[in-house]
């Protein structure tokens, strides 16, 4: 039998269980990312998130893009 791994989330530091050895069962795959949001949360997290942070971080990132497509298409009338 596979012992799964305890972790703390880096985001939250909230606890939760790693089943990479039965990565099917595991949290994470809750959270369907494509690559650009898997390298957006590679960038900043050297290590597993809880399914709950990686929801916010995905958010977070998308946030981020319109946030520049908004900045490219207003120029200097863009306010944070």
């Amino acid at each position: 039998m596979v012992k799964h791994e305890e972790k703390h989330c880096p985001h939250c530091n909230t606890r939760f269980e790693c089943k990479v050895g039965s990565i099917v069962l595991c949290q994470c795959t809750a959270v369907t990312l494509d690559e650009k949001e898997r390298d957006y949360l590679r960038e900043k997290y050297d290590d597993c998130l809880c399914a709950n942070c990686m929801k916010k971080v995905k958010a977070e990132y998308h946030n981020q893009l319109f946030k520049n497509k908004l900045k490219a298409i207003l120029g200097s009338y863009y306010k944070k």
